[in-house]
């Protein structure tokens, strides 16, 4: 993969979920660089002259849509949707409330919220850059990942016609929908601590911690970063595994 360094340090990074793990991640690799970042979760623990942070709740429909509608960008800005949760993980039939409504509304809805505000106050739309946290899961069918898998693909799917429909109108920005690999963070806590009855492949999450086979959040971050700063072919999907930091 031919890398082209970014030098516009005029670019405005947003980054969802940068309390911990790859979001956290993320943000600090740009901060580090010189660029500005803002942050938007629930909380953070990042203290940099060049942060700054939107608290939000972004499973708060009404919240996020409130979030960047009176602020004009007149710089190149990279949205980039990282906040996710898994759910339940357990069978749709054994779920005492289904979660799909929750999962959705932070996974696929909220970015997508985020996506709409941001690039309607841009002064120049060419300028922005969508990225969409995806996920391997947005591919296949994982028993007990129901609402987690469908957030997933659904999120896929929202990037790939934004992108689109916007390119019919002319507007060549770009827009990535990605898939990280098996990061270790909290989510991958979560998926090792469900119980075997619940959730069949358990063992397998397992054995890759056991046998060192997951990423850190780190290794992930630089990974995008080069994926970013690399010529973009207008191909949407992508996995961090096959990119080289």
């Amino acid at each position: 993969m031919k890398i082209k360094t970014t030098k516009n340090k005029r670019v405005i990074y947003i980054v969802t979920g940068v309390s911990r793990g790859i979001g956290k991640a993320i943000a600090e690799n740009y901060l580090n660089q010189g660029f500005k970042v803002i942050g938007v979760g629930r909380r953070h623990s990042i203290e940099h002259a060049n942060f700054s942070f939107e608290k939000c709740d972004l499973s708060d429909l009404e919240s996020t849509r409130q979030l960047f509608v009176n602020q004009k960008f007149e710089v190149p800005v990279t949205l980039i949707n990282n906040a996710g949760i898994i759910g339940s993980i357990r069978r749709i039939s054994e779920q005492e409330k289904l979660d799909l409504e929750l999962v959705m509304a932070v996974n696929a809805t909220s970015p997508m919220l985020l996506t709409k505000n941001i690039y309607g106050n841009m002064s120049n739309k060419a300028d922005f850059t969508l990225v969409n946290i995806s996920s391997g899961a947005a591919n296949r069918a994982i028993p007990s990942w129901a609402s987690y898998c469908a957030s997933k693909a659904a999120l896929n799917m929202l990037t790939e016609v934004f992108y689109l429909e916007e390119l019919e109108k002319g507007i060549d920005l770009k827009a990535y929908a990605v898939s990280p690999g098996v990061i270790e963070t909290g989510m991958q806590k979560q998926i090792r601590n469900a119980p075997k009855e619940e959730f069949s492949a358990v063992e397998n999450f397992k054995k890759m911690k056991e046998e060192g086979f997951l990423f850190s959040a780190e290794d992930a971050a630089s990974k995008l970063v080069a994926l970013l700063n690399s010529d973009f072919t207008g191909e949407i999907k992508h996995d961090l595994r096959s990119v080289n930091s």
